[in-house]
């Protein structure tokens, strides 16, 4: 009884899932590979977030979210899980900081995903077309530090930096490069596929 008498009782927040990760439930299980382009700035171009979304709290399916300086263009069959996407992962994904995100733009179209850690990746949909290429390496990655508009977030994934990307949209190909840096044992990359990609919160 000593102990248990002197034990201080678990505070509301303690119990909360953002202060304890290990209350965090799913919310979405997939892959997520992102491409980001910069001019010779350093600015950013564009950034496409490709999905191929397993299940979530909002359904399952596939989506493009492309950032550019000129709008926001979210591509996919459903859009209460693409704009869900958009709007509560991509705006405040890290490659987006400090960059303005107006009203996107919904536009309905079937998204084919092609996911490879051997090979990279092939995503067209709502014409939009993104191609990885050259997997420079592959390492898991996790954390349950990941903010997303204030609430802290789990994240698991396996990672792969890749060294040749293009996007095309519209026809035309999106001007900018990819930023590549890291160690020959630790490559990073603007491009990289993302898979066996878990969301708690």
């Amino acid at each position: 009884m000593g102990l248990l008498a002197t034990a201080a009782p678990a505070s509301a927040a303690d119990d909360a899932p953002d202060s304890n990760p290990a209350l965090r439930k799913p919310i979405l299980v997939g892959a997520n590979p992102g491409l980001q382009l910069f001019d010779t700035s350093g600015s950013c171009t564009a950034y496409v977030s490709t999905w191929q979304v397993e299940w979530s709290t909002h359904g399952a399916g596939n989506a493009l979210v492309l950032w550019r300086p000129d709008g926001v263009r979210v591509v996919g069959e459903d859009p209460h899980l693409a704009l869900w996407l958009a709007d509560h992962f991509v705006r405040h994904f890290p490659e987006l900081e400090g960059l303005p995100w107006p009203s996107p733009r919904f536009h309905r179209s079937t998204v084919q995903v092609r996911l490879d850690l051997a090979s990279g990746l092939q995503a067209r949909g709502g014409g939009i077309d993104v191609r990885m290429a050259e997997v420079l390496d592959r390492r898991a990655f996790a954390t349950d530090q990941f903010p997303l508009g204030g609430v802290e977030h789990s994240l698991s994934l396996v990672l792969g930096p890749c060294g040749r990307a293009r996007a095309v949209v519209d026809g035309r190909i999106q001007p900018g490069e990819i930023s590549r840096g890291g160690t020959p044992d630790r490559p990073s990359s603007s491009a990289f596929l993302a898979a066996a990609e878990v969301w708690r919160a």
